[in-house]
C-alpha cells in the first residue's frame, strides 16, 4: 500500500519550516487550496511554476451503458479539472 500525506501532513511541515503554530499553518493551506478551488470554479488557469498547471475542460453529455444491464444511458455534461504536471515535477517523481 501506498503512503499517503495529508493536508495535516503538509501543515505540519509547513508549521516546522516557517515557525508558525500548526492551527496558523493548517489556515495556510485551507486557504491555497480554497483560492485554488475559487480561481477554477471561476474559469481560470491556475499556474504554480515547477509544479503544476490547473485548467477546466468541459466534458460534453454522451452517451454510457448501465455495466449491470447493458441498457444505453446519457451521461451529463460537466466540468473536469485537468491537472499537467510540469516537468520539475515529472522529473522528481522520474528521478
Amino acid at each position: 500500500m501506498t503512503e499517503k500525506i495529508t493536508k495535516d501532513d503538509i501543515a505540519a511541515a509547513l508549521a516546522v519550516k516557517t515557525g508558525q503554530t500548526k492551527a496558523s499553518a493548517r489556515e495556510a493551506v485551507d486557504t491555497i487550496l480554497a483560492e485554488i478551488q475559487d480561481g477554477l470554479a471561476t474559469g481560470k488557469e491556475i499556474n504554480l511554476a515547477g509544479f503544476a498547471k490547473l485548467t477546466v475542460q468541459a466534458q460534453p453529455e454522451r452517451e454510457g451503458r448501465n455495466p449491470r444491464t447493458g441498457e444505453k444511458t446519457t451521461i451529463a455534461a460537466k466540468n473536469k479539472v485537468k491537472f499537467a504536471a510540469a516537468k520539475a515535477l515529472n522529473d522528481a517523481v522520474n528521478g
